[in-house]
Protein backbone atom coordinates (compact mmCIF):
# COMPACT_ATOMS: atom_id res chain seq x y z
CA UNK A 1 0.00 0.00 0.00
CA UNK A 2 1.53 3.28 -1.12
CA UNK A 3 -0.72 6.24 -0.54
CA UNK A 4 -0.12 9.92 -0.95
CA UNK A 5 -2.15 12.63 0.70
CA UNK A 6 -1.86 15.86 -1.23
CA UNK A 7 -1.86 19.20 0.56
CA UNK A 8 -4.79 21.56 0.16
CA UNK A 9 -2.40 24.18 -1.26
CA UNK A 10 -0.09 22.58 -3.80
CA UNK A 11 3.28 24.25 -4.36
CA UNK A 12 2.76 24.02 -8.13
CA UNK A 13 -0.60 25.76 -8.18
CA UNK A 14 0.01 28.51 -5.66
CA UNK A 15 3.18 30.02 -4.16
CA UNK A 16 3.59 29.61 -0.42
CA UNK A 17 2.61 32.68 1.58
CA UNK A 18 5.38 34.16 3.70
CA UNK A 19 5.87 32.25 6.94
CA UNK A 20 4.09 29.06 5.83
CA UNK A 21 6.06 25.86 5.28
CA UNK A 22 5.15 22.81 3.28
CA UNK A 23 5.84 19.69 5.32
CA UNK A 24 6.87 16.62 3.35
CA UNK A 25 6.29 13.50 5.45
CA UNK A 26 6.84 9.82 4.73
CA UNK A 27 5.37 7.12 6.97
CA UNK A 28 6.82 3.62 6.66
CA UNK A 29 4.52 0.79 7.81
CA UNK A 30 4.37 -3.00 7.53
CA UNK A 31 0.92 -4.01 6.34
CA UNK A 32 -2.28 -3.34 8.20
CA UNK A 33 -0.96 -4.11 11.68
CA UNK A 34 -2.56 -2.42 14.71
CA UNK A 35 0.60 -0.33 15.27
CA UNK A 36 0.71 0.78 11.63
CA UNK A 37 -2.97 1.73 11.62
CA UNK A 38 -2.59 3.58 14.92
CA UNK A 39 0.47 5.47 13.63
CA UNK A 40 -1.40 6.51 10.48
CA UNK A 41 -4.50 7.63 12.42
CA UNK A 42 -2.43 9.57 14.97
CA UNK A 43 -0.35 11.26 12.28
CA UNK A 44 -3.40 12.16 10.21
CA UNK A 45 -5.04 13.78 13.25
CA UNK A 46 -1.88 15.73 14.13
CA UNK A 47 -1.48 16.94 10.54
CA UNK A 48 -5.09 18.06 10.23
CA UNK A 49 -4.97 19.98 13.52
CA UNK A 50 -1.46 21.44 13.46
CA UNK A 51 -0.46 21.64 9.78
CA UNK A 52 -3.89 22.58 8.42
CA UNK A 53 -3.37 21.18 4.93
CA UNK A 54 0.19 22.45 4.44
CA UNK A 55 1.68 18.97 4.12
CA UNK A 56 2.25 16.04 1.79
CA UNK A 57 2.00 12.61 3.37
CA UNK A 58 3.23 9.47 1.67
CA UNK A 59 2.53 6.10 3.30
CA UNK A 60 4.84 3.28 2.22
CA UNK A 61 3.99 -0.34 3.01
CA UNK A 62 7.24 -2.27 3.30
CA UNK A 63 5.39 -5.59 3.10
CA UNK A 64 4.68 -4.79 -0.56
CA UNK A 65 8.08 -3.32 -1.41
CA UNK A 66 10.80 -3.89 1.22
CA UNK A 67 13.52 -2.37 -0.98
CA UNK A 68 12.08 1.09 -0.30
CA UNK A 69 13.38 0.84 3.28
CA UNK A 70 17.01 1.23 2.22
CA UNK A 71 16.67 4.78 0.88
CA UNK A 72 15.72 6.25 4.26
CA UNK A 73 17.60 3.58 6.26
CA UNK A 74 14.49 2.23 7.99
CA UNK A 75 15.35 -0.19 10.79
CA UNK A 76 12.08 -0.15 12.77
CA UNK A 77 8.44 0.31 11.87
CA UNK A 78 6.32 2.31 11.92
CA UNK A 79 8.77 5.15 11.17
CA UNK A 80 7.91 8.72 10.22
CA UNK A 81 10.43 10.71 8.21
CA UNK A 82 10.10 14.49 8.02
CA UNK A 83 11.86 15.38 4.75
CA UNK A 84 10.95 19.07 4.63
CA UNK A 85 11.37 21.62 6.06
CA UNK A 86 14.93 20.93 7.21
CA UNK A 87 16.34 19.46 9.33
CA UNK A 88 15.22 15.93 8.48
CA UNK A 89 13.71 14.12 11.46
CA UNK A 90 12.98 10.45 12.17
CA UNK A 91 10.23 9.37 14.61
CA UNK A 92 9.71 5.70 15.46
CA UNK A 93 6.57 4.15 16.95
CA UNK A 94 2.82 4.57 16.78
CA UNK A 95 3.02 8.37 17.23
CA UNK A 96 0.59 8.26 20.15
CA UNK A 97 2.58 10.79 22.20
CA UNK A 98 1.38 13.96 20.49
CA UNK A 99 3.78 16.16 22.47
CA UNK A 100 6.82 14.20 21.23
CA UNK A 101 5.54 14.19 17.65
CA UNK A 102 5.02 17.97 17.71
CA UNK A 103 8.54 18.48 19.05
CA UNK A 104 9.93 16.06 16.45
CA UNK A 105 8.20 17.93 13.65
CA UNK A 106 9.48 21.25 15.04
CA UNK A 107 5.94 22.42 15.70
CA UNK A 108 6.59 22.85 19.40
CA UNK A 109 9.73 23.58 21.40
CA UNK A 110 10.92 20.78 23.62
CA UNK A 111 12.60 21.34 26.98
CA UNK A 112 16.06 20.44 25.63
CA UNK A 113 15.77 22.72 22.60
CA UNK A 114 14.43 25.60 24.66
CA UNK A 115 17.29 25.26 27.14
CA UNK A 116 19.80 25.16 24.27
CA UNK A 117 18.37 28.37 22.82
CA UNK A 118 18.72 30.00 26.24
CA UNK A 119 22.46 29.35 26.29
CA UNK A 120 22.73 25.84 27.73
CA UNK A 121 24.39 22.94 25.94
CA UNK A 122 22.44 19.66 25.45
CA UNK A 123 23.80 18.37 28.79
CA UNK A 124 22.41 21.24 30.85
CA UNK A 125 25.69 23.10 31.33
CA UNK A 126 26.01 26.80 30.57
CA UNK A 127 27.41 27.23 27.05
CA UNK A 128 30.59 29.31 26.74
Amino acid sequence: MIMTTEPKHSKKSKPEPAGEKLYVLRLYVAGQTPKSLTAFANLKKICEVHLKGEYELEVIDLMLNPKLATGDQIIAIPTLIKKLPPPMRRLIGDLSNTENVLVGLDLKDGVKRERYRKGFDPYGKKAP
